[in-house]
């Protein structure tokens, strides 16, 4: 396996030619997308992505290991078929709709302003996550640990109490509506 370290990449298209098949570590990609490009079996450790678009790539068993992404486009993505060996990611300004982080252990992920429109939530471990300002209209909460999570600033937040673990999780008066919907009360 070819191993790249320390490198920088900016304003590429991997949707055709695709990326190296390699271990990256220490790298940046700047303004790239992968669109439809396969990162199966890939691995990323400490690197950063911004103003990236990953519009349906496949992720099947890649690695992201203290990975960022800022501002990029990850819709659709099945992080649910990633490498869940020291998985650890952060989103910031990202567009996450319709992604999947379906039975994943991803306690204290940070999603700071991301749309994150339907994306599938069941049986995931976000025990201490923070949603900072971000928009979970459709999200799928089931059976999902969100135990001390913060979810006091994000917005479209609806789900069922009684199936997922809540404690010690922080929420807004604005959301009650959301956690209250189940039982058809109205709220004034």
């Amino acid at each position: 396996m070819t191993y790249i370290t320390d490198k920088v990449f900016k304003n590429q298209d991997f949707s055709e030619k695709g990326l190296e098949q390699a271990d990256y570590e220490n790298c940046n990609f700047n303004d790239c997308i992968f669109s439809s490009a396969n990162l199966s079996s890939y691995s990323f450790e400490d690197c950063s992505f911004e103003n990236c678009d990953f519009s349906n790539t496949k992720i099947t068993n890649a690695a992201f290991k203290n990975v960022s992404f800022k501002n990029c486009k990850l819709i659709g993505l099945q992080f649910d078929e990633c490498n869940p060996f020291l998985l650890e990611f952060s989103f910031n300004g990202c567009m996450l709709n319709y992604a999947s982080f379906y039975q994943l252990k991803i306690k204290g992920t940070h999603f700071n302003r991301c749309t994150m429109h339907e994306v599938d939530f069941s049986e995931t471990d976000l025990s201490k996550a923070i949603f900072s300002e971000c928009d979970l209209a459709g999200a799928i909460f089931s059976r999902s640990n969100l135990q001390k999570a913060d979810l006091r600033n994000s917005i479209n937040l609806f789900l069922n109490p009684e199936q997922n673990q809540l404690a010690g999780a922080h929420f807004s008066l604005d959301m009650l509506p959301g956690l209250l919907s189940k039982y058809n009360i109205k709220v004034d």
